[in-house]
């Protein structure tokens, strides 16, 4: 198995989500690696618990970016966004020290219920990143629309040319985590 280190964040908390099915398949797809998915299970973000210090569970999920060669983040649209969840733990994370997501390569992907796939949401992902200068990788830009049919038994994707796509972007993850873990 590579020694790379693969984070994987899902905007969903739903246990059946088709954003964590589709994580777990570009996870899959990414290739050898050590692989975990963040817990997003987060206090809201709220000053005065600041105040009090960073929750532990925050600083966990804030070390875990850091100490990724790479992320990949899925991300529903709801109600033309982000999810709360993945908004909620960006904010947090903003908040900790040390720059987790400085130039840490990151893949965006989205599934959706509706055919547009989550165009609106991988967006405003990107913007919401932006100020935390991580290496957004620009495309291929991966959308998985009316997902409920997109899944075998197994979790397995169906989708050939949504399998392709992640494919090309895995394979741009990777050699963006190598070069970067190249250059220390």
């Amino acid at each position: 198995m590579s020694d790379l280190r693969l984070l994987g964040l899902c905007g969903a908390l739903r246990a059946a989500s088709t954003n964590r099915l589709l994580l777990h398949e570009a996870a899959r797809r990414f290739g050898p690696a050590h692989f975990a998915e963040a817990d997003l299970r987060l206090p809201l973000f709220d000053g005065d618990l600041e105040a009090e210090g960073i929750p532990p569970e925050v600083q966990a999920l804030s070390d875990q970016i850091a100490e990724a060669d790479a992320v990949i983040v899925c991300t529903p649209e709801y109600n033309k966004g982000v999810s709360g969840v993945l908004k909620n733990a960006l904010d947090w994370v903003s908040r900790t020290k040390g720059a987790p997501w400085r130039d840490k390569p990151v893949a965006i992907l989205s599934a959706t219920s509706g055919v547009a796939g989550g165009h609106r949401a991988q967006t405003m992902l990107r913007a919401c990143l932006n100020p935390f200068r991580p290496l957004v990788l620009p495309g291929p830009e991966v959308f998985v629309g009316n997902t409920s049919q997109k899944w075998d038994e197994d979790g397995r994707l169906t989708d050939e040319v949504g399998g392709r796509m992640i494919d090309e972007l895995m394979g741009l993850l990777r050699e963006a985590a190598e070069d970067r873990r190249a250059r220390g």
